[in-house]
């Protein structure tokens, strides 16, 4: 499932660039429309900025789509292999009786993830999404462990809950 919304009825609570006209009430009201059990299990959830005139006037030098798809391919292919003769077909779909065999953490990432299961209060829901986004993200840089970057990632992947809905 792919889903975007805005954080209030105005679009511009968070906004740096334009004030939102929502009362607290509006807004909480707004958010609340999709649940936290929800909002739990959408395992990537990003806030996008608005794009300055400046950005796009520039127009910095990115890695070429071309070149991320190879990437993707590649993180597809250890996929594929690692799921080989089974039902799964990609990380997300990574089961809890292999969950621990398939996503093998650093002790650096085991700490980090220890750290922010519990100063972030993190549901087991949460924890399961975040090992399997961070095993994606592992795949992506060609690393046969998660490493304590990958964790960070994952984690930042789960922001808006944390954000928004715990106002």
């Amino acid at each position: 499932m792919v889903a975007a919304m805005n954080p209030c009825p105005c679009g511009n609570f968070g906004n740096p660039l334009k004030k939102c006209t929502c009362s607290d009430k509006m807004v909480t009201g707004y958010l609340n429309k999709i649940s936290q059990p929800v909002l739990d299990r959408i395992d990537i959830q990003i806030e996008v900025q608005p794009v300055k005139y400046d950005d796009l006037y520039k127009r910095v030098k990115q890695e070429s789509s071309a070149a991320i798809a190879e990437r993707v391919q590649r993180a597809r292919d250890i996929q594929a292999k690692r799921f080989k003769g089974t039902q799964i077909k990609s990380n997300s779909r990574i089961t809890p009786d292999i969950i621990a065999d398939v996503c093998a953490m650093s002790p650096d990432a085991e700490e980090t993830l220890r750290g922010a299961f519990e100063k972030l209060g993190l549901s087991a829901r949460a924890y399961d999404r975040i090992l399997k986004v961070g095993r994606t993200c592992a795949d992506l840089d060609g690393s046969e462990k998660i490493e304590k970057n990958h964790i960070f990632q994952a984690i930042g992947f789960r922001s808006l809950d944390r954000k928004y809905w715990n106002r």
